[in-house]
């Protein structure tokens, strides 16, 4: 179906919505803190319902996380086990055109992520003290794919694809069924296409649930990976209390866009919308340097809005969404990196120089071209990056997410003379006398090994 957007003048009256964005103008600084507060369920409440539900699920397992998938997502669900018949059909009910362009997108992940492999570095921090790291991957992961409306199986790749390069043993995919039973099967195909063989239709909590605790049908993973909406993610974040680590605090997507005179006012409005279509919990902010760029952009979301078949989900999180003026752009670069958004487009002169600012942002997208849908899809760079203000602290998921670094150390008699001393004399001070007798005894060996050579070769010269 063709959503393109009319332009004449004649029928463009009839597609207006007029929902715009709020306005603030130059804010105080003691506003901004506020200005960047997400809109967020009660985590009182969050937390009450995930403990529930992972209560059940530990105690009984595959038929506590059948009848929370029947409530939630599909009421006559008899199975989350997604057969292999279902996942080899998936190929005969998507187009050739998009098999291909899983391909490209396929290649460009990989071909980012294979460029992040390290080499193994070892360095001898002391005569002989020779010290190193390598990689090894996490044995199993699990992924959740967020589906409904919009099933998002460009997230297969850009989390499988890393996990396998990895060598990931086993991958875990969960994802919720639609209300009569079934997956997209454009997830489907991306997960075979990306080398998954074990899916389960579950979504929610409960998915993330069951890959904690394992029951009979779904295996109990390392880490958990993927994008959700605020219950996933307060999932996510007890997961770990149940010693399962997690790629970040991945909730509602977001973009910061900020923009100048130099700005193409369509692009950006159409930037805001396509974080503004993912769901009414999504946030998009504008800042500018230009009030006249800020009404611009207000008018093109106004036309580009009616024309989208989910309008109704992007203008309400319009509702939850700002434009904000400022005076120059060092102020709009100071409150993004106080917001720390998942996506950040420069929409700017010179870019490039205004990004080396830029402190805290998931994946920052430089210029007029550089739309944010290009890396949800096809640049190559992982889309699955920290929100709700966690870039300060979190970083995307790369190919080291799905990997431990392991550390090694050899030493040799000549590294134990080295740091033998200093290790014995820390050890001591902090009144840990069995660390300083594992030194002090090899020390020990050292030298008496050493005085029994030289005894020898003065026996030998003698002779």
């Amino acid at each position: 179906m063709n959503y393109a957007i009319p332009r004449n003048s004649l029928t463009l009256v009839n597609y207006l919505v007029n929902i715009n964005m709020k306005t603030i103008s130059n804010p105080s600084r003691s506003k901004w803190e506020k200005l960047a507060t997400r809109p967020m369920i009660k985590q009182q409440k969050l937390m009450k319902t995930v403990e529930k539900i992972f209560y059940n699920i530990h105690r009984k397992g595959d038929k506590a996380v059948l009848s929370y998938s029947q409530e939630f997502d599909f009421p006559n669900q008899d199975s989350f086990i997604v057969g292999e018949e279902t996942i080899e059909k998936s190929s005969e009910l998507i187009s050739e055109r998009l098999k291909q362009a899983i391909d490209v997108a396929s290649k460009n992940i990989e071909r980012f992520h294979k460029s992040q492999e390290e080499e193994i570095r070892k360095v001898e921090t002391a005569p002989g003290v020779v010290c190193w790291r390598e990689a090894r991957a996490i044995e199993r992961v699990g992924i959740y794919i967020p589906g409904g409306t919009a099933p998002l199986f460009s997230t297969v790749l850009m989390l499988a694809i890393p996990a396998k390069i990895a060598g990931c043993k086993e991958i875990v995919l969960c994802t919720p069924p639609d209300n009569e039973g079934n997956i997209d099967p454009a997830i489907l195909y991306s997960a075979k296409y990306a080398g998954i063989t074990k899916i389960f239709a579950l979504g929610g909590i409960q998915a993330i649930g069951a890959m904690t605790f394992g029951t009979d049908s779904i295996p109990k993973v390392d880490k958990i990976f993927g994008p959700g909406n605020q219950y996933v993610m307060a999932a996510k974040r007890s997961a770990q209390y149940y010693g399962v680590a997690i790629d970040m605090p991945a909730g509602p997507s977001e973009v910061l866009v900020i923009a100048d005179e130099t700005c193409n006012s369509t692009f950006v409005a159409a930037d805001l919308l396509s974080q503004a279509e993912h769901g009414p919990d999504s946030q998009v902010i504008l800042l500018s340097t230009s009030k006249k760029v800020i009404k611009a952009v207000n008018r093109e979301i106004d036309i580009q809005l009616a024309a989208l078949p989910r309008q109704d989900i992007a203008a309400q999180a319009l509702k939850n969404s700002r434009c904000i003026f400022f005076r120059d752009i060092s102020e709009c670069i100071e409150f993004s990196n106080l917001y720390a958004p998942e996506h950040l487009i420069l929409a700017v002169e010179n870019p490039a120089l205004v990004s080396r600012d830029v402190t805290n942002a998931g994946s920052v997208f430089l210029g007029n071209w550089s739309c944010e849908s290009a890396g949800d899809y096809a640049s190559g760079p992982n889309h699955t990056l920290p929100t709700s203000g966690f870039a300060k602290s979190y970083s995307g998921v790369s190919l080291d997410s799905f990997v431990k670094k392991i550390t090694f150390q050899q030493l040799d008699e000549q590294g134990i003379l080295s740091i033998g001393g200093a290790v014995e004399t820390m050890a001591e001070a902090e009144q840990l006398y069995a660390h300083k007798n594992a030194m002090t005894l090899r020390v020990g060996a050292v030298t008496d090994k050493q005085i029994k050579q030289t005894d020898i070769i003065d026996a030998d010269e003698e002779i």
